[in-house]
């Protein structure tokens, strides 16, 4: 499949900038995977979609305030870096401008409650460096760091909150599992209520969701290694929705990236902790899960890639398009499609 096979006219009015005020206020558009059908909704009515046995997974990372805007210690030039995941030695980052930055580099954060030293310098602006810092990072990071909001959103929140789901727990992402962002306390017990259970997996999300495709053929693509656990109670509840019949409905493609690495790997659902490259496109089956909630993505996106995959390119298109023409928000703070 060709690189443009994923390609769509998207205004720019359409790109959400702010989050709305209540959360599942936002709009669902619902398709039917099979014969590729929408209907108009809301959030909140995702309730009328889900019944007694589903089981429903979220993705409970927690995105950290991983923007960091610091200066060189020797010359003090601006330096901006992001986080992005530890490694064995050190911590992988983002950095511009990169050209300026050089093993043995030290950049200084606020008044020095944190530092980084370049121990290496890869391609495309990734370093490994050391942090120096005293306490806790999390808390580090909530003192100096932004919410690493995409590109495309050009205004800093007011709440950093808004930027996370009300379900997180653990820290280690550097964007959030934003199909979650939808959903409030209050709605997640009304759908327990009904009979729905619901699993809680990790996946702390990485370079991955900021990386282009920048190849014509997608199964040329490299996906990035993403960090992701799954409890022992989560693998065995999954198990027997599988053995019951039961549906299981991701929200997020990180939450089915993480199922579908699992389940391929051990052709069942096990309880680990593993890192994934996972590529998820049109052609392959997907095996772990029946129902998908997302929100809308960008074009020739592997996130488009995987939505794609639980119908067709063409239903998915289609969709999109209508979309568009009903005045849907994309992207991050936009709103949700339910595929089932």
């Amino acid at each position: 499949m060709k690189l443009t096979d994923f390609d769509f006219d998207l205004p720019e009015s359409l790109i959400a900038q702010h989050p709305l005020k209540n959360r599942s206020d936002s709009k669902l558009l619902v398709m039917d995977k099979k014969s590729g059908d929408v209907e108009d909704r809301h959030f909140h009515n995702i309730l009328e979609y889900l019944k007694e046995g589903d089981v429903l997974v979220l993705n409970n990372t927690r995105v950290l305030p991983a923007r960091l805007h610091g200066h060189k210690k020797d010359s003090g030039g601006h330096v901006e870096m992001l986080l992005l995941n530890p490694e064995t030695d050190g911590y992988k980052v983002l950095i511009k401008p990169a050209r300026r930055v050089h093993v043995g580099t030290e950049i200084v954060f606020g008044d020095g409650e944190l530092t980084a030293t370049a121990v290496e310098k890869h391609d495309n602006g990734i370093f490994i460096v050391k942090l120096n810092y005293e306490g806790i990072l999390e808390e580090v990071l909530d003192g100096l760091g932004e919410m690493p909001l995409p590109p495309y959103i050009r205004e800093q929140l007011d709440d950093k909150e808004r930027y996370q789901t009300v379900f997180s727990k653990h820290s280690g992402s550097a964007a959030a599992p934003t199909a979650g962002l939808h959903f409030t306390t209050e709605l997640l017990e009304r759908i327990e209520a009904k009979g729905v259970d619901i699993v809680y997996i990790t996946l702390h999300v990485g370079l991955g969701t900021f990386r282009p495709v920048a190849v014509d053929n997608i199964e040329e693509h490299d996906m990035h290694s993403e960090f992701y656990s799954i409890e022992k109670s989560a693998a065995e509840r999954l198990n027997q929705a599988k053995e019951n019949g039961d549906r299981i409905i991701s929200v997020g493609t990180t939450s089915t990236r993480t199922l579908e690495a699992n389940f391929r790997k051990y052709e069942t659902f096990t309880a680990t902790s593993d890192w994934t490259n996972i590529f998820i496109y049109p052609g392959q089956d997907i095996l772990s899960v029946d129902g998908l909630i997302t929100n809308f993505h960008l074009p020739k996106s592997t996130l488009l890639m995987l939505v794609s995959t639980f119908s067709t390119r063409e239903n998915i298109l289609s969709a999109y398009n209508h979309a568009i023409q009903n005045n849907y928000r994309f992207f991050s703070f936009g709103d949700a499609m339910l595929i089932i």
